[in-house]
């Protein structure tokens, strides 16, 4: 990611086919969830525009000159942009130190976590007391326009609130516990992360979709065979067989009525090894929507295409 100046702030400016950011509408329900590549960005500019005193964000890639420009006027209108930055990501250190510089550059308060073993993974947002932002994607234009990636928007205060708590503690203390009370609907690893999914999956009656790349973990891949032999449709969209995305994204739905999105995949190292956030979706409309793209992530008959776990 390279530019000649710190990215300035360029309101009137828009790359073509990238519709403009425009306020949303006052919600119906807490949440909202977001697949269509056409409204990633905006969603996410949306999310930024919205901040009025603070805004916090977990970057672990960020190539998108909307998004940075976002975040310098942000700083301009005297917005506190607090962000956390991976201090290991695959591809090396200068993609990570050229966004640190251009972070720094604007003004932002940058931290960058230090844990020698846990890479720091998540993706989210929060803005002010709300809404958040929890994501499978990186802010990146690859993300933004070609991958199959998911995104949920939220005012739901536990979640604000525990993602708040999440950040003040990596940022400030990321030697310490894991901060209590960040609420049920928050799936955070390493520490919580093969618990709680387990414990969602063993949970299932009827059946388990499961859109993940990585999906590797013996554990959870030996639990996904017994749920089958005990009648519950497992349906797995890995790399192959998945129509008109690059994979990358990951998503669970469970019995058609709990979705779980968020950075964290099905593998010993996310799930083991990394600062993942998840989170779980049980609102009506946005479960139903995340089935709709389940069926059209696997084509015309989905329970054929998608990998059936043996």
């Amino acid at each position: 990611m390279t530019r000649d100046k710190v990215p300035a702030v360029r309101p009137a400016a828009r790359r073509p086919g990238r519709p403009a950011a425009q306020a949303s509408p006052k919600p119906r329900t807490t949440d909202r969830f977001v697949f269509a590549p056409a409204e990633r960005a905006p969603a996410v500019l949306d999310i930024i525009g919205s901040a009025r005193k603070r805004l916090i964000l977990s970057l672990f890639r960020c190539d998108d000159f909307d998004i940075l420009d976002a975040l310098a006027a942000a700083l301009q209108r005297h917005v506190h942009v607090a962000v956390l930055i991976t201090a290991r990501a695959k591809g090396g250190t200068k993609r990570l130190n050229e966004l640190w510089g251009a972070l720094e550059g604007m003004g932002a308060t940058l931290c960058r976590n230090a844990d020698p073993v846990v890479k720091y993974h998540a993706k989210y947002i929060v803005a002010d007391d709300g809404p958040a932002l929890v994501a499978s994607l990186n802010f990146t234009r690859k993300c933004f326009t070609s991958t199959s990636d998911f995104l949920l928007i939220t005012h739901d205060r536990t979640v604000v609130s525990g993602l708040k708590r999440l950040f003040e503690s990596d940022c400030c203390a990321p030697a310490k516990t894991l901060p209590s009370r960040l609420g049920s609907r928050l799936i955070v690893g390493p520490e919580h992360a093969r618990s709680d999914l387990t414990r969602l999956l063993e949970g299932a009656r009827r059946s388990i979709r499961i859109v993940d790349p990585k999906l590797t973990d013996p554990s959870i891949l030996d639990l996904l065979k017994e749920k089958r032999a005990a009648g519950v449709e497992v349906e797995v969209l890995a790399k192959e067989g998945m129509t008109g995305h690059v994979p990358h994204g990951k998503m669970m739905i469970v019995d058609q009525t709990t979705g779980i999105i968020g950075s964290l995949s099905l593998s010993a190292l996310s799930l083991d090894f990394r600062r993942e956030v998840a989170v779980v979706i049980r609102d009506r409309d946005c479960v139903k929507e995340m089935n709709a793209v389940f069926e059209r992530l696997a084509g015309r008959g989905a329970a054929r295409r998608a990998r059936p776990v043996r």
